[in-house]
């Protein structure tokens, strides 16, 4: 019976996006601060409301959703699973954010169009990381030695991303950039906020195409981080795709509302890197020593919370205020 609330919960989502596109951002425009804002407040206020109806759905276990093995599961555990998660999830999206950001800079996609290309690199997220949800969730409730590994490589890109420079991006270098040019001739013109283009009778790539392309591959990589993460959390299949496909959502808005702010939020990155060595660590000792999730959830909260702290403070500190010019002698 659980399988009816999949299909309701993604008809919900099918109806979000398609009022997303059809209906909010029909006309392409640039996408304003203040817009951004509100939508991404719009996102976070669904995915608490959501949260509500998880607590529901497993204290009174509709259509036995809840139940494993004889034990029931209470709707404040699930619901506190599914905050958790969803707070790491949006929190590992924020150097996603940047990326896309040096993307689009690197295709020059004008500002009007950059909503296009994150709509359907959304939609193309949504479908991978079901796939790979699945496919986690499956090979971890097949070999419990896997857990070890998730945990593994979670530390792993802690280190990463603790010695990486993101400061540039080579996306003539991604192997799927190269697929596209040996298939479609790649015009460097755009046609509006379309894909493909038609130059003296031929079917030509625009650069919004290659630009959706490396949207689409780089949170592939972000997926093999993140999706690893929110196992730590919870191993319910249900909560990891739902708190997953809710911060996904989100992420549109939340580009267009601190893509431009990202250098002033410094030690961020050092926040991102505990949580994910943090999570990697719960992942390894879950068989031995298991850390609830009210725990993690304070310790994740109080670290991204300290690093947003000091970078705006150091940010003010930087500030030069620039002295008065003095008035012109007669």
């Amino acid at each position: 019976m659980t399988v009816f609330l999949w299909i309701g919960f993604i008809l919900f989502v099918a109806l979000m996006l398609a009022l997303d596109l059809g209906v909010f951002n029909r006309e392409a425009h640039v996408i304003r601060t203040r817009e951004a804002l509100v939508w991404t407040a719009v996102w976070v206020v669904v995915a608490l409301l959501f949260n509500v109806l998880v607590y529901f759905i497993y204290e009174q276990h509709w259509l036995g959703i809840g139940r494993a093995e004889g034990e029931a599961r209470q709707g404040r555990q699930a619901a506190l699973e599914f905050f958790t998660g969803y707070v790491v999830e949006k929190s590992l999206s924020l150097d996603n954010i940047f990326v896309i950001a040096l993307i689009f800079a690197y295709f020059r996609i004008p500002l009007i169009y950059q909503h296009r290309v994150l709509f359907w690199g959304v939609l193309g997220a949504l479908v991978m990381r079901g796939a790979m949800i699945t496919a986690g969730a499956a090979m971890i409730a097949h070999f419990e030695w896997a857990i070890y590994v998730f945990g593994g490589l979670l530390l792993f890109t802690a280190a990463k991303m603790l010695v990486a420079h993101a400061d540039t991006v080579e996306p003539e270098r991604n192997p799927f950039v190269r697929i596209v040019r040996r298939v479609f001739p790649v015009t460097s013109d755009f046609d509006r906020e379309r894909f493909f283009t038609v130059r003296d009778g031929r079917r030509m790539a625009t650069p919004m195409f290659l630009a959706l392309v490396v949207v689409e591959s780089t949170d592939v990589l972000f997926a093999i981080d993140s999706i690893p993460a929110i196992f730590a959390v919870t191993r319910d299949p249900f909560i990891v795709f739902t708190s997953n496909i809710f911060a996904i959502l989100g992420l549109r808005s939340l580009y267009f509302a601190l893509a431009a702010l990202m250098d002033k939020f410094k030690y961020l990155k050092f926040s991102l890197v505990f949580v994910l060595a943090y999570v990697g660590i719960k992942m390894l000792l879950s068989h031995h020593h298991p850390i609830p999730t009210a725990v993690s959830l304070a310790i994740i909260a109080g670290t991204l919370g300290v690093g947003v702290v000091a970078s705006l403070w150091v940010s003010r500190r930087n500030v030069r205020v620039e002295p008065p010019i003095p008035p012109l002698e007669m």
